[in-house]
């Protein structure tokens, strides 16, 4: 079996000191695949991705990161919101460059790398526009191209196309596997939606509620492209489905 390139060791995390809202959380990551975490609104999905990334700190267990124990934020964990966090006052081929200039490399290297990943998500022909000229699908590709600019061990997306209407959510998430068959990132991604976790995840970490703990871990065997109309996905769908209504039902929420 395949070393995690993520840990996440017995996890308990609590905000007020009483109520928790993460409970024994342990599973693992392998080295280039893509896990979703799985769940409704309250699981913990996000706390536990903002662990990963350094944000917040467990009040027991650990979270390591190619064998080093995760205690602050790093360039070395990437990772793209569904708000785009973008700078408004710089361009997109600014935004992209943002991160290899912290880490002052040459000029001319921060634009070839900004320029390389632009042109990996499609926005050759953007590079001088502001955010605000951008559309919500593009924008998130800027997102997306500047996290894989500082070229990061580990990709954590949060809900990063949850913002957008069907047809580009859809085009991005097959933007997504190209991108990811072309880099082999490690990447953790948080979603409520069923059918976009069947669609891109090698594995699926479905999460209960009151408290946030692991229901079932899912390996997905489905070759890709994945195709969502097939017997096989609409099978599985149909199971994940009702494990997460199981846990919907906990929140009162019809």
């Amino acid at each position: 079996m395949a070393e995690g390139k993520v840990r996440i060791e017995a996890v308990y995390k609590s905000f007020d000191g009483s109520n928790l809202a993460l409970e024994n959380i342990t599973f693992e990551v392998v080295d280039s695949s893509l896990t979703c975490l799985l769940g409704p609104s309250g699981c913990g999905k996000s706390t536990l991705l903002n662990m990963v990334a350094g944000f917040i700190r467990p009040s027991r267990g650990r979270v390591i990161v190619d064998d080093v124990e995760v205690t602050s934020p790093s360039a070395q964990r990437g990772i793209v919101f569904q708000d785009y966090a973008l700078f408004p006052w710089r361009t997109a081929l600014q935004n992209v460059m943002f991160g290899p200039q912290i880490r002052r490399l040459a000029k001319k290297e921060c634009r070839e790398i900004a320029l390389h990943y632009l042109g990996m998500v499609g926005l050759q022909a953007h590079t001088e526009k502001l955010p605000r000229q951008l559309s919500g699908g593009m924008k998130q590709r800027v997102a997306i191209a500047r996290a894989l600019a500082n070229r990061p061990s580990v990709l954590l997306m949060d809900e990063p196309f949850g913002a957008l209407d069907a047809q580009t959510r859809e085009s991005l998430q097959e933007e997504m596997l190209r991108i990811r068959q072309l880099e082999r990132n490690t990447i953790v991604f948080v979603t409520h939606s069923i059918s976009e976790s069947l669609y891109l995840a090698d594995r699926i970490v479905v999460m209960a509620t009151r408290p946030g703990s692991i229901k079932q871990i899912l390996n997905i065997d489905l070759p890709y492209p994945r195709d969502r109309l097939s017997p096989a996905f609409l099978q599985l769908e149909q199971g994940i489905k009702q494990l997460v209504r199981e846990e919907v039902r906990k929140l009162g929420v019809s």
